[in-house]
């Protein structure tokens, strides 16, 4: 059985993701990870880690633009 999951991420803590993760669940995500305060500079970001390891062959990575991962 496949999922989609979806991936948010804020670079500064002052800032609220909710915008994100609300239009990766409208989007049909059911798990969200999300990162505050964390830069793309950050190689080892916890929630993109957690969120790698959650996905499995077939599952869906869903993303509200590509700076979020990059």
């Amino acid at each position: 059985m496949s999922n989609v999951v979806g991936y948010a991420r804020v670079s500064r803590r002052d800032q609220d993701p909710a915008a994100q993760e609300a239009e990766l669940r409208a989007a049909g995500a059911v798990r969200v990870f999300t990162d505050h305060g964390e830069s793309s500079r950050v190689a080892d970001r916890p929630q993109w880690v957690a969120c790698l390891d959650f996905l499995r062959p077939g599952d869906t990575l869903l993303v509200r633009r590509l700076d979020r991962i990059a």
